[in-house]
């Protein structure tokens, strides 16, 4: 049994653990356009759509950065940024927060990643996404930027609590966590024993060694039964959460959306932490990284690694509430919310 008044009082007595965020990092945009204000361009007949406001926030790492400052958390950020305006823009927005992205490699030649997110005004006010803009870079990453990204992450241990491998993109060599780097964060994993290595990997999880590991159930069979098109059976979850911890050699946990979340470890039966309840609409986007705060604090916190589960799905339960955003939750809301459990 999950005792979530311990939980509690640790996030209300906890100190300010220092977290590195390590991985990829891109810029969230958001455009705001209203139809009445829609012109016809002279040029090529075709509607040009005003925006005239716009939003930015750091996302992928950042959307993790965002949720670890929100629970008091020092963070160190370690990723890629262009040497352009998004690169400046994405910048700002993680020391905005108070993070510190001095760590950041800024790589020349390569475009900041952003996801251009066009919202278009509907009759009642809200607001409607339209097709999203995605700048990337679609060639793999050379070998010097792979070794400045593990130059960079290892002067950023120091004197930290844990780190965070934020491994987003689902081609292999487009993102911060190459083969060759993802290795190199295993080994570091491996000398560094005293130090929390966690990774969420959406499409690379079973290559992770020494880490503590997560994924969603969906991600989890895509590894181990990518021929199952039905939606996973706890049974199924069982039998591969428990093949993934003794890939990995560290427990795993594995999100299983309204159902919770399941935390595996060797020689150990899997244990269910499950979702808070709550009423009326929600917005999942950023869930799991509102998730990977609350787990890896947790454990920076002293707590048992299924305690650790009940304080991520505290933490996504509060900031799915948040709707049109990618929410965040403090220390506050997360101890009274455990508290209505305990």
């Amino acid at each position: 049994m999950i005792d979530y008044g311990k939980v509690a009082r640790a996030v209300e007595a906890g100190g300010s653990p220092t977290i590195v965020v390590f991985g990829d990092y891109c810029l969230d945009k958001y455009l705001y356009t209203d139809p009445a204000n829609d012109e016809l361009s002279v040029e090529t007949g075709l509607v040009a759509y005003q925006f005239d406001r716009k939003a930015l926030f750091a996302g992928v790492g950042g959307t993790i950065t965002n949720n670890l400052r929100a629970l008091e958390a020092n963070v160190r950020c370690v990723g890629m940024l262009g040497r352009d305006g998004e690169g400046f823009e994405l910048r700002q927005a993680l020391e905005q927060v108070g993070a510190d992205p001095s760590y950041m490699v800024e790589t020349p030649g390569r475009c900041t990643y952003t996801y251009t997110k066009p919202m278009r005004k509907n009759p009642d006010g809200s607001y409607s996404e339209m097709n999203r803009l995605d700048f990337r870079s679609m060639e793999p990453l050379p070998p010097e930027l792979e070794d400045a990204l593990v130059a960079r992450l290892e002067q950023a241990l120091e004197g930290a609590d844990a780190v965070i491998v934020t491994d987003q993109f689902v081609e292999p060599g487009l993102g911060a966590l190459t083969d060759r780097v993802r290795e190199a964060v295993c080994n570091l994993a491996l000398e560094h024993p005293d130090i929390v290595f966690y990774a969420d990997s959406r499409a690379f999880v079973e290559k992770y060694r020494n880490l503590v590991v997560k994924c969603n159930d969906h991600e989890l069979l895509r590894v181990f039964d990518p021929a199952h098109e039905d939606s996973p059976t706890r049974e199924l979850v069982e039998q591969y959460g428990q093949q993934l911890t003794q890939l990995t050699g560290r427990p795993a946990y594995v999100t299983l959306g309204a159902a919770g979340s399941m935390l595996f470890a060797q020689g150990q039966p899997p244990v269910a932490a499950p979702a808070f309840q709550v009423e009326g609409p929600i917005d999942i986007v950023g869930a799991g990284d509102a998730t990977n705060a609350g787990i890896v604090l947790g454990l920076c916190l002293g707590l048992a690694p299924q305690e650790a589960a009940a304080l991520g799905n505290c933490v996504s339960s509060i900031t799915i509430q948040q709707i049109g955003r990618t929410g965040t939750a403090t220390r506050q809301q997360v101890a009274q919310r455990l508290r209505t459990r305990a």
